[in-house]
């Protein structure tokens, strides 16, 4: 809505209030007369009781919280004991002369009583409710209230948001090790497949640890100290041909200088026995030197091995 619009607006609402106004004066000066009241105090007698409602309407739009409740309460009793009234008056048409200077409100007692009592409570009401308003009002503090209500907001977000949190937090970390717990079920579940002619030529690949499980214990793969035992060595020293083993270490050893030929090394990077690493190293000496043998001592180093592997218990191999 444009300015044009919302100044028309407020005048239209103020015309109105004017005119309700004074259609509710007549009525309202009239029961003050006949509770007693003399001709000027059943003048602003109106203004007592309208005006209040007019005062707690405005701190209902400015105050919030437990003072805006208390400003709605206020507006809706003097708005019900408005209207009672003018319905009296409306009921009793003695009200409606103006020699009356005393009169009943009602003709049974007990009900005269009570809207006597009303009519004659609402201007003392006036003085406490109004200035307990006007304080309320002058003391209201916006950038207050709403950093209050902000922080309740988050607070109540906060401890919404905690448990789905908590539950995320719970499955990242129960993920790694169901993904741990899976990995050897997986490969102990594989298929062994026997290598071809057509694979003979290729070297087989170095096993690999899986990522899973070095990312679960937070630590690199552990080099072997000392000797490894018999049953703890690498399968693919049992499946492995010698001429295969010596075609790899013929391309791990091209680029070595003879310091760095080693059997214990062999035996690291090719995953082979200590004496087949033996046989293997002098294998490789005796070529570089021009004095290549058969691979005799390696074919001895494999049957002894092969020996070494039926003679163990069944539970060890």
């Amino acid at each position: 809505m444009n300015r044009l619009g919302r100044i028309t607006l407020v005048v239209g609402l103020l015309a109105v209030v004017l005119m309700a106004f004074r259609v509710s004066w007549n009525a309202l000066s009239d029961v003050a007369r006949a509770i007693g009241a003399d001709p000027t105090a059943a003048f602003f007698y109106p203004v007592v009781v309208d005006g209040l409602m007019a005062l707690a309407l405005i701190a209902t739009l400015v105050l919030t919280g437990t003072d805006r409740t208390f400003a709605l309460r206020v507006l809706a009793t003097y708005t019900i004991a408005s209207l009672l009234l003018n319905y009296v008056h409306g009921l009793i048409p003695a009200l409606h002369t103006t020699s009356i200077q005393w009169g009943r409100l009602a003709d049974w007692a007990p009900a005269n009583w009570a809207l006597v009592l009303l009519a004659t409570s609402l201007p003392v009401g006036s003085i406490y409710f109004g200035s307990d308003l006007v304080a309320k009002v002058l003391h209201h503090n916006p950038e207050s209230a709403d950093s209050a209500e902000a922080a309740c907001a988050e607070s109540g977000s906060q401890q919404a948001d905690g448990p789905a949190a908590r539950s995320r937090s719970d499955q990242a970390a129960s993920a790694p090790e169901q993904l741990t717990e899976s990995t050897p079920v997986k490969s102990a579940q594989a298929p062994v497949t026997r290598p071809t002619a057509a694979d003979e030529s290729i070297p087989a690949p170095r096993p690999s640890r899986p990522a899973a499980a070095a990312e679960s214990t937070g630590a690199g793969p552990r080099r072997a100290t000392g000797r490894v035992p018999v049953t703890a060595k690498s399968t693919a020293d049992r499946t492995r041909t010698d001429a295969e083993v010596l075609d790899e270490a013929r391309r791990l050893t091209a680029d070595w200088s003879d310091d760095r030929l080693s059997a214990e090394r062999l035996r690291s990077e090719l995953r082979i026995g200590q004496k087949r690493a033996r046989a293997l190293r002098d294998q490789l000496q005796a070529e570089r030197t021009g004095q290549a043998e058969p691979l005799d001592g390696l074919d001895e180093a494999t049957s002894q091995r092969q020996k070494e592997l039926d003679t163990a218990p069944v539970g060890t191999a």
